[in-house]
């Protein structure tokens, strides 16, 4: 039986599609709000968890190469779980992801400072992060697959916007809960015990959605491979490797311009604000805020105009709005003006062809490899442009202020060459 014959039939959304996708939102969210409320508490964390003697410069770097240190085991964890998920069943690995993400938050919760152990407390937040890793390596290409074999074919792209719509709502749920600790509790307070509630929250509520994943169900597309017995007849990533190198060169490109829109334009541009242009703390998470936002509206667009437009146009468009906009936004702050909430707002708009690019990775692969051929690519890219690109970010700015700007410009360009070249073949 060949893949063609196993795309889900044309027909429309039902109750059950629904509740597929909004359980599996809802887990996304949750597991990406875990994996990132690092970055909100970075400089607490620096604070804490590194001698108070260290350069305040040098505490900063290390504590992006813990958040970065996350990327490194994406790639490990993403292809074990992939590896299963293409042999034994989606949905499995699809639950064992959020318990590997909610356990090690939890625990950092718990974490003593370095004040109290001394220089086991990087080591073992270190370990943690490395933990968080994996997980969220096996998390985000399982959720793709997961919703894009549940629904029918014609609502793919809508799905796959959707629930990356819902990952950048895990980032709004930790801008949310980082603005409101800072407005209510003095820096003495969170330094001392309120740095921990973020982490605490995400554990239970990471728990919550372990419960709730129940009851997913397999997706079709599996069940009708395990009926027909046309799952992988060898293992997996081999097959991906020996066949399919073109796809994953293509998804790990696809992949970059995923993080540099998520990385620099909502992670990492709020503390930009704030150093570069002393916009206040409170200021800068509120535009933030709104950035999250209109980058969510922005992925269900683009993952709608897939379906209605092809996933090669859509790139086109959004890449060419991106990379105008984003320009326009970082040149504006580097001239002086102050009123920048309107230019970053329609700038993470733009950012919200991420909602494209996994419906463009579900499609470049058959069912059979389909997780690990999609997984090895995402991993691998974001353990290279997730693992360095904060450290070039911290580094770039203090040579220029438009640093961002060619950053993001550069990987916009190369996005909207490959919409041309996607459209040529028809995708």
């Amino acid at each position: 039986m060949n893949s063609a014959a196993l795309l889900m039939p044309t027909r429309h959304l039902t109750r059950r599609d629904s509740k597929t996708l909004a359980l599996s939102a809802l887990g996304g969210a949750l597991e990406f709000y875990d994996f990132i409320v690092f970055v909100f508490f970075a400089a607490i964390i620096a604070q804490l968890f590194f001698p108070p003697e260290m350069p305040a410069w040098m505490r900063q770097l290390q504590t992006f190469g813990i958040f970065a240190a996350g990327h490194l085991t994406r790639p490990l964890g993403g292809i074990v779980m992939a590896h299963f998920g293409d042999l034994l069943g989606r949905k499995r690995m699809f639950s064992l992801s959020i318990f590997l993400m909610a356990a090690p938050t939890l625990l950092i919760g718990l974490l003593p400072t370095y004040a109290s152990i001394g220089a086991m407390a990087p080591l073992l937040l270190l370990a943690l992060r490395l933990l968080q890793g994996a997980a969220i390596g096996g998390e985000v290409p399982g959720a793709w697959v997961f919703v894009a074999e549940h629904v029918p074919r014609q609502y793919m792209g809508l799905a796959c916007g959707f629930l990356t719509c819902s990952l950048t709502l895990g980032i709004l749920l930790g801008s949310l809960v980082a603005t409101w600790i800072h407005s209510v509790y003095s820096t003495a307070v969170i330094l001392d015990l309120a740095w921990r509630i973020p982490f605490l929250l995400g554990g239970v509520f990471g728990m919550l959605a372990v419960y709730l994943r129940r009851w997913l169900h397999e997706t079709p597309v599996f069940l009708q491979m395990q009926q027909h017995k046309t799952l992988a007849q060898e293992i997996p990533l081999r097959k991906v490797l020996r066949a399919h190198r073109g796809s994953v060169v293509r998804c790990f490109l696809l992949t970059g311009l995923f993080s540099a829109a998520i990385l620099v334009l909502i992670l990492m541009t709020p503390g930009m604000l704030q150093k570069l242009y002393a916009v206040p703390p409170a200021v800068a998470l509120q535009a933030n805020n709104l950035a999250i936002v209109c980058l969510t509206a922005g992925c269900i667009l683009a993952g709608a105009g897939a379906d209605r437009l092809g996933g090669g146009r859509t790139l086109l468009i959004f890449c060419l709005g991106l990379l105008l906009s984003q320009y326009w936004f970082y040149s504006q702050l580097a001239a002086g003006v102050r009123d920048f909430q309107l230019n970053y707002a329609v700038t993470a708009f733009f950012a919200g062809v991420v909602g494209v690019v996994p419906y463009l990775m579900v499609k470049a692969f058959p069912p059979d490899i389909r997780f690990s051929g999609l997984s090895l690519s995402y991993n691998l890219a974001c353990a290279v442009f997730g693992g360095l690109t904060p450290l070039f970010f911290t580094v770039m700015l203090d040579w220029s202020p438009m640093a961002p700007a060619w950053y993001v410009g550069t990987i916009s360009l190369l996005g909207a060459i490959a919409g041309l070249v996607l459209m040529r073949r028809h995708i």
